[in-house]
């Protein structure tokens, strides 16, 4: 089998690669280990930044994002029982973001890729990327029970942080920098409607809380919890039980309580794999960085890499020059880079760590204050939450 980029991964960033490519007359083949029912279930992300949204509709794959999304003009912090909207579009001039889930955006992909694109085989597991350094390089699989190998042009690893794309750059060519937290995030589904219709996200002294949502009837929140914890040791009334105190008000805001339908829990670090380029293989999305989902970037960095990608190969066919993909590792990590610090930056705000002390809960709510009562820092968030550019 022979394609001009071989993609292994049909998540967000595998699937909206292939569509970039056709969408510029490049042919790709895309490898997916799973069945096409668990890549249309997995839970992930939810929300979408400006330039995410913006780049689905400019592939035509933004019409049921557009009808069924909920686009959110600001979020919520809450802190000392205080409430504080961050106006988005009013301090980044118009910019806001969008809930749609993951799962939502992969099936939008799926369905377009089997209707108008290149092959798109399930069940198709990636054994070694190799000869990437050479102008062959070729990914070697199985799919249907037998071995195969994809002949490329280029190699575009979107298949994690467990994928074999990344394990083909040699050891001594890579810098690995990481950081993992001392808790992780108790996640839960509800058929409620969202108690807020923005996201909420609380600072409290027994830890953080986040509201969010995955449709005008379905809820997503969130409760800090010790890492390892069990999801299953927290019982229904005890999640919300907790949920209310952490999100508590001065005012009369009520937390609606509903039926449980899932829980789950994230552990939660940040990790950045350089370079994310050797040869003619490419990394995106976790294959080669990974961020605490404070911040909501991790779909929208493996978007921007992916991006990043595209307009540099469609560079490389209309003018010859190789200089965009060539520059592509750092292009990426300028970006990736700022989306870590920002994804720290809201994750030492609003996390109580064990053992915190007095000192560095009053610094905390320094920080909110700050936020709270200048422009300036109130921008900084809402910029970077709202989305940095691409490329």
């Amino acid at each position: 089998m022979r394609t001009t980029v071989g993609i292994i991964g049909a998540g967000p960033a595998g699937l909206l690669l292939a569509r970039l490519l056709h969408n510029a007359g490049i042919d790709s083949v895309v490898l997916e280990s799973r069945d096409r029912s668990y890549v249309e279930r997995r839970q992930r992300a939810g929300i979408l930044e400006q330039g995410t949204a913006d780049v689905l509709r400019a592939a035509g794959a933004g019409e049921r994002m557009d009808r069924e999304g909920l686009r959110h003009d600001g979020i919520e912090l809450r802190f000392d029982r205080r409430r504080h909207r961050v106006d988005f579009p009013a301090l980044t001039g118009g910019r806001s973001v969008m809930v749609y889930a993951q799962t939502e955006v992969c099936k939008d992909l799926i369905a377009l890729h089997l209707r108008e694109g290149g092959p798109l085989l399930f069940e198709a597991e990636a054994l070694a990327v190799e000869d990437a350094a050479t102008d062959a390089p070729r990914i070697r699989f199985r799919h249907q029970g037998r071995e195969d190998v994809l002949r490329c042009d280029y190699v575009v690893g979107c298949d994690g942080f467990w994928g074999v794309a990344r394990k083909a750059i040699p050891a001594e060519l890579v810098r690995v920098f990481e950081r993992t937290y001392p808790f992780g995030w108790l996640g839960i589904l509800a058929d409620v409607p969202p108690s807020h219709d923005e996201l909420v996200y609380a600072r409290h002294d027994r830890g953080f809380a986040l509201l969010s949502m995955r449709s005008p009837a379905v809820s997503r929140l969130y409760l800090q919890v010790p890492d390892g914890t069990d999801a299953g040791a927290w019982g229904d009334e005890e999640i919300w039980d907790e949920l209310e105190r952490r999100f508590e008000t001065a005012d009369d805001w009520r937390l609606e309580r509903g039926p449980i339908t899932q829980k789950s829990v994230t552990p939660m670090r940040s990790y950045v794999h350089e370079p994310m380029r050797h040869g003619r293989l490419f990394l995106a999305g976790d294959a080669a960085h990974i961020v605490p989902p404070t911040g909501a970037k991790g779909l929208n960095l493996a978007v921007g890499d992916v991006v990043t990608f595209a307009r540099a190969l469609i560079h490389r066919q209309e003018t010859g020059s190789a200089e965009l993909l060539d520059a592509y590792s750092a292009t990426c990590l300028r970006r990736v880079w700022q989306a870590e610090r920002f994804s720290y930056d809201m994750t030492s705000l609003l996390h109580r760590a064990p053992g915190a002390t007095p000192f560095e809960d009053r610094l905390q709510l320094a920080r909110l204050e700050r936020i709270a009562s200048s422009r300036a820092a109130e921008t900084d968030l809402a910029e970077a939450y709202t989305g940095f550019p691409f490329g």
